[in-house]
């Protein structure tokens, strides 16, 4: 069966949540309260409606009780956010992830009971600065505030030796939980095979050892 997410809000950060979901196979509606967005999502997934985010009943009619997700892409009106993620909660939404404008409303956020509160903006400026600096670093994905996920270019040194060779564990307290090839991802990799230059290591690990890495 199709997971089914709601996506509340139809900004740049909304619109692209709801259109990745849709094309990774979940069912989705999407809501907002402009209808040109509204409009120009139409198409792209299951269902799209207009409507005010900030009004219980809408969420409450949708039915969203029976969602696996709700995605509150809605920062600027905060009343309309922590309504939006109060109710979905409520009604007994399993997972609700919501956006938060700053500090204050993220604290709102998680007291109220979201599962995830994140900040696109903030996130995306680390991960360039990351890349800026790096040779090698290809993606940093936050897992939380402690440990990341990394994806790191073979380095040059490491190329024709294998994993269990050069124990990156032990050597840099980090775990390579997988290695791209182009767009093929071998998880578990075998630990005893070379590596080779144009290899993508997925790194797990602290945000400290990460960037001694």
């Amino acid at each position: 069966m199709k997971k089914q997410y709601a996506v509340f809000g139809l900004g740049s950060f909304g619109e692209s949540i709801a259109v990745t979901l849709q094309r990774l196979g979940c069912e989705v509606v999407a809501v907002d309260n402009h209808m040109e967005r509204v409009q120009e999502i139409s198409d792209s997934v299951s269902y799209a409606m207009k409507a005010d985010i900030g009004d219980p009943d809408v969420i409450r009619t949708m039915g969203a009780r029976n969602l696996d997700g709700v995605i509150v892409a809605v920062a600027d009106d905060m009343e309309a956010s922590v309504m939006a993620t109060l109710v979905s909660k409520e009604m007994g939404v399993p997972y609700v992830m919501a956006k938060a404008k700053n500090k204050l409303h993220a604290t709102i956020l998680e007291r109220i009971g979201a599962d995830a509160v994140i900040f696109p903006e903030k996130e995306m400026g680390i991960r360039t600065a990351k890349n800026l600096v790096s040779a090698n670093f290809v993606d940093w994905i936050a897992l939380s505030s402690e440990y990341s996920i990394m994806e790191i270019a073979v380095p040059k040194d490491w190329v024709g030796k294998s994993l269990q060779e050069l124990d990156v564990r032990r050597s840099h307290d980090v775990n390579v939980v997988g290695i791209k090839v182009d767009e093929d991802v071998e998880v578990n990799p075998d630990p005893l095979k070379p590596l080779e230059a144009g290899m993508v290591l997925i790194l797990v690990g602290s945000n400290d050892a990460l960037e001694q890495l």
